[in-house]
C-alpha cells in the first residue's frame, strides 16, 4: 500500500440537468438515440438546461481528506453522486482505485423492509466483500452503531438518527479505500458525531475521505485540503484557510445585533477599533456603553467570541479577574482589553451577557455584535483562553 497513491482522480467532470421534467424526458430520448448512433460528444446547453457541475478537476491521495463546501445548490451533492456512480457525467473522466464507501443521503442503499442486520450484509456485498468478510465485521458494525437492541427490526421503522448510525458504521467499519460522506452526520447526536470524527481520523491512515459540510470548524479540524463550489464550478481549491476565507467572502452576512433578553439595561454600543487581524490579536480594545435603569454593584459582564455558525469559541468574564463592576442609573462605560489571542482564519462575532453575581438575574443578553476577521496561516486545535483585563 503506497501512502502517496492517487485513489481519486477527476478530470474535466461536468453534469447538466433540465429544469422541466417533460423537456428533460424528451432530451433524454434524443440523447439515447444519438448515443446509439455513436455520437457521444459533449453537448452544449439547450433550452431550460443548466450545469450542476462544470469542468471539475482534482486528485486525492491516500491519507488525505477533502472538504467540499459551498452554499446549497452549489453542486456538492451532485458531484458526490457522480463519484459514487449513482449518476453518469455528461463529460469528463473519473478514476477511482479501490473500494468506495458512501454515506450520501439518509437511508440511501438500505432496503426499508429488511432488518438492519440484513442491510449490513447487502451493503457489504455491494462494496465487494464476501459473506465471510462481512461475518468477521458484523459485530463491530453493530457495536459502533449502538443500535443492537433494534438491529433485527425493519429499517423503515428506524429514526433518522438510527439510519445515520447504521449507515456510517457500515461505511466506516468496512474500511473502504475511498469514503464519501455528505452532511448527513449533522442528523446524529453530539456524542455519536464525536465518535464518527475519531473514526474518520483513524481511517485517514489507510484511505482518502471526501466530506461535504457547512461547518468551517469541521473543515479546519479534519480536512487536509478543501474545495469551494459555486454554481457547479470550483471557485477556490487548496489550503483550508484560503478556501474558508473565500467561502466567507461568498457568504458575507452584515452585522445585525440580536437581542436575546433585556431587563433594566440597554446596550448603546459595543465597538472595537480594529476589524481585521493577521494571525495574533494583541491589545484589542472593546468599548461598551450600557444604559441602566438600576443601581447595583452585583454585576458580572461576560464577553463571548462566536464563530459564524454562532458556536462559542472562547470567552472571558469580569469574575475571572475578581473584578467588581457596579451599574449606575444612566450611562455606564466599560472597556475590556484583549492582551493576546490566536484564532483560526475566519469571521468572529461578539456576544455579551450582563447578570447578577448572587441573584443570577440576566439584565442583558445580546449576540451577533461587531464582527472581526482573522487571517492565519496555521490551523489551531488547542483550547483558547483570552488574556486581558477590565477597566471601569
Amino acid at each position: 500500500m503506497k501512502e502517496d497513491e492517487v485513489l481519486v482522480k477527476v478530470e474535466g467532470l461536468s453534469k447538466k440537468f433540465c429544469k422541466d421534467l417533460k423537456t428533460s424526458l424528451w432530451y433524454g430520448v434524443k440523447d439515447l438515440v444519438s448515443n446509439i448512433k455513436g455520437n457521444k460528444n459533449e453537448r452544449l446547453l439547450r433550452d431550460k438546461e443548466f450545469w450542476a457541475v462544470k469542468d471539475v478537476n482534482f486528485e486525492l491521495r491516500r491519507g488525505e481528506c477533502l472538504g467540499l463546501i459551498g452554499h446549497n445548490g452549489a453542486g456538492k451533492s451532485t458531484l458526490l453522486k457522480i463519484l459514487n456512480g449513482l449518476i453518469n457525467p455528461d463529460a469528463g473522466k473519473i478514476t477511482i482505485n479501490g473500494r468506495v464507501g458512501a454515506l450520501i443521503e439518509l437511508g440511501a442503499g438500505f432496503n426499508p423492509i429488511l432488518s438492519g442486520r440484513e442491510n449490513i450484509y447487502n451493503n457489504g456485498a455491494v462494496l465487494g466483500f464476501t459473506r465471510k468478510e462481512i461475518d468477521a465485521k458484523v459485530e463491530e458494525i453493530i457495536d459502533f452503531s449502538e443500535i443492537r437492541e433494534f438491529i433485527d427490526m425493519p429499517v423503515q421503522n428506524y429514526s433518522s438518527g438510527m439510519k445515520v448510525r447504521l449507515g456510517f458504521a457500515v461505511a466506516a467499519q468496512m474500511e473502504p479505500d475511498v469514503l464519501i460522506i455528505d452532511e448527513v452526520l449533522a442528523v446524529g447526536d453530539v456524542s455519536f458525531r464525536a465518535k464518527c470524527y475519531d473514526r474518520i481520523s483513524e481511517l485517514m491512515k489507510s484511505c482518502c475521505i471526501i466530506l461535504v459540510t457547512h461547518s468551517m470548524p469541521q473543515v479546519s479540524k479534519i480536512c487536509t485540503t478543501s474545495i469551494l463550489m459555486h454554481k457547479g464550478q470550483i471557485k477556490a481549491h487548496g489550503n483550508n484557510g484560503n478556501v474558508i476565507e473565500a467561502y466567507y467572502d461568498d457568504n458575507y452576512i452584515e452585522d445585525k445585533p440580536t437581542l436575546i433578553h433585556s431587563e433594566d439595561c440597554v446596550l448603546e454600543y459595543f465597538r472595537t477599533k480594529e476589524k481585521v487581524f493577521n494571525g495574533q490579536i494583541k491589545n484589542l480594545e472593546v468599548d461598551i456603553s450600557i444604559l441602566s435603569e438600576i443601581e447595583t454593584d452585583d454585576i458580572d459582564i461576560s464577553i463571548f467570541l462566536m464563530s459564524r455558525e454562532l458556536i462559542p469559541v472562547c470567552q472571558t468574564s469580569s469574575k475571572f479577574f475578581n473584578k467588581k463592576i457596579a451599574l449606575h442609573k444612566g450611562v455606564n462605560s466599560v472597556k475590556f482589553i484583549i492582551d493576546e489571542l490566536y484564532l483560526n482564519t475566519g469571521i468572529y462575532k461578539f456576544s455579551i451577557t450582563i447578570e447578577g453575581i448572587n441573584t443570577n438575574k440576566i439584565y442583558l443578553w445580546m449576540q451577533n455584535l461587531n464582527s472581526i476577521q482573522v487571517f492565519n496561516q496555521f490551523t489551531l486545535v488547542s483550547p483558547i483562553i483570552i488574556k486581558g483585563k477590565f477597566i471601569c
